[in-house]
């Protein structure tokens, strides 16, 4: 579990770059996302991710908080049917009237998760004979 998940990281961080980088273009593709029945095929996937982060956790560096983190995505999955268009609309306008810069701000936070995930599933550095590493 542990390679899907650093993969998960790389992903969710290149996502964060993208907005940061080209917001508008981000938005857009955030746009479409949230369209059905794409936004089903999200939540899907939202599931998947969720599954993936919290049968890492056991192996990671972070444990709690990765489980943590696995757990609010899989939650967001499973409420994206419920309320996913109706909130989709709401955060798309929301992020309409801030303009590139609360984008920027999405993606800045979507990099440090990211960042996080890589960080918590990078293997541990082996410590070498006579105490120094």
């Amino acid at each position: 579990m542990i390679p899907a998940a650093m993969l998960i990281g790389v992903l969710i961080a290149g996502f964060g770059g993208a907005a940061i980088l080209a917001p508008a273009a981000f938005f857009e593709a955030v746009r479409y996302l949230h369209t059905p029945p794409v936004i089903y095929v999200a939540g899907t996937l939202r599931v998947v991710l969720g599954i993936v982060l919290v049968g890492a956790a056991p192996q990671s560096r972070a444990r709690t908080l990765l489980r943590s983190l696995g757990a609010l995505i899989i939650l967001a999955g499973l409420l994206t049917p419920l309320v996913g268009a109706r909130v989709a609309r709401a955060l798309l306008e929301w992020w309409s009237a801030g303009g590139p810069w609360l984008v920027r701000a999405a993606g800045a936070v979507g990099l440090v998760i990211g960042l996080f995930i890589l960080y918590a599933t990078r293997p541990r550095a082996a410590i070498r004979p006579g105490g120094t590493s």
